[in-house]
């Protein structure tokens, strides 16, 4: 079999801002007008939109499989990328479903540009793309999930935690997590925006049953820091996550070692070589499928001692389907991310749904990421 075809999909779909502030993808106020808008929080641009960039494979045989790319921004461009440079490179490449071959052929796309140093961004979101969509069709040549292909004896169901939470006022917001809690949901990831009175505030509120991790969105002001996640420690919270620039390693190490509360980091990286500096500092990795691909998120899990648990933001079912197969092979994977609106806008697209009973992901059992999709995607894409 050869690859006989790959085909980039550029998605925008229409979304509630006011009801996804707080939820991934949206988690601040925005400013602005147009598609895409400043955090009034912190330096950074989000989408008013859905964004996500889908990829179609076909081998020479018929056999097709999906994969997807990490774009919550600008989807077009890792399309373009796709269709200009990747798909040169490996149509026409022999595939036998082989995991010695899927990463062949990952090594052959990141050989394209690496020298021209884009060995990072917008390139490895396209390549995972296509590396998803790779082990999708592998899954399907061996009729078994990709899960079982990673491992031996695989999770059938992956524990999963609230991300995000909604509502005007911090107690309209522990309020919100409660009804997971109820659900039998044990813990919830709070952002901060710009007030971590309000953060404190929610975390106070939650229910006994459940614990809270914080999101800080990269912008703890680096002379308040250590004292501000002091605060989470005297309250047990689970992680701290992206509490600084993604680049500031050394203030990262300083931060760890003042704190009890592990660091968690991942979803601005994308290679095994990007998070190494992070792996005595931070005690859990966060891998984005559609950043680190499958094939990159397995190197990580390799080499890292501490847990990884797959980073899960704006999203459609292939990307969704990678980080739970992912998050079920892996051993030091307890959790998986779960946002209820991307869950089910991801859902509304396809035949049988990703399944959340409870506080677990039911891993799919059908060949490949065990996805298909049904006739509204069909004439979305038509």
């Amino acid at each position: 079999m050869r690859i006989e075809s790959v085909t980039a999909i550029p998605v925008r779909l229409p979304r509630d801002l006011l009801a996804a502030r707080g939820t991934a993808g949206s988690p601040t106020t925005l400013a602005g007008e147009g598609r895409y808008r400043w955090s009034t929080a912190y330096p950074v641009l989000y989408s008013t939109e859905f964004e996500t960039a889908l990829v179609r494979l076909e081998l020479s045989n018929g056999l097709v499989g999906w994969g997807e790319a990490q774009a919550p921004l600008a989807p077009e461009v890792a399309c373009t990328i796709i269709e200009k440079l990747l798909r040169p490179a490996i149509v026409g490449e022999a595939f036998d479903g082989s995991a010695s071959r899927i990463e062949a052929l990952w090594d052959c796309m990141y050989a394209t540009m690496r020298v021209r140093g884009h060995a990072g961004g917008f390139m490895l979101d396209a390549m995972s793309g296509i590396d998803i969509a790779l082990w999708d069709l592998a899954g399907k040549i061996a009729d078994k999930p990709v899960c079982s292909l990673l491992a031996a004896e695989p999770k059938r169901a992956v524990p999963a935690y609230l991300s995000g939470t909604s509502g005007a006022t911090p107690a309209e917001r522990a309020a919100y997590a409660a009804r997971f809690a109820d659900e039998g949901f044990s813990l919830v990831k709070l952002y901060f925006e710009s007030d971590w009175a309000d953060l404190l505030a929610i975390a106070d509120g939650l229910s006994h049953a459940m614990r809270f991790a914080v999101d800080a969105l990269w912008h703890l002001p680096p002379a308040a820091a250590i004292d501000m996640a002091r605060e989470l420690d005297s309250r047990n919270a689970r992680w701290l996550e992206c509490p600084l620039y993604p680049e500031e390693i050394a203030a990262h190490a300083e931060l760890a070692a003042a704190i009890t509360t592990p660091i968690a980091v991942g979803e601005s990286y994308r290679t095994l070589r990007e998070m190494e500096p992070f792996f005595a500092i931070a005690k859990v990795l966060q891998p984005d499928l559609g950043r680190c691909g499958i094939t990159g998120t397995m190197a990580i899990a390799r080499a890292f001692a501490g847990e990884i648990i797959p980073h899960v933001s704006i999203a459609m079912g292939p990307q969704i389907a990678a980080a739970v197969h992912v998050a079920a092979a892996l051993e030091n994977s307890p959790l998986c991310e779960f946002n209820p609106t991307v869950l089910s806008t991801a859902n509304s697209f396809l035949a049988e749904p990703i399944v959340r009973a409870g506080p677990h992901y039911h891993v799919p059992v059908g060949p490949g990421l065990g996805i298909e999709w049904n006739d509204r995607f069909r004439t979305m894409v038509t």
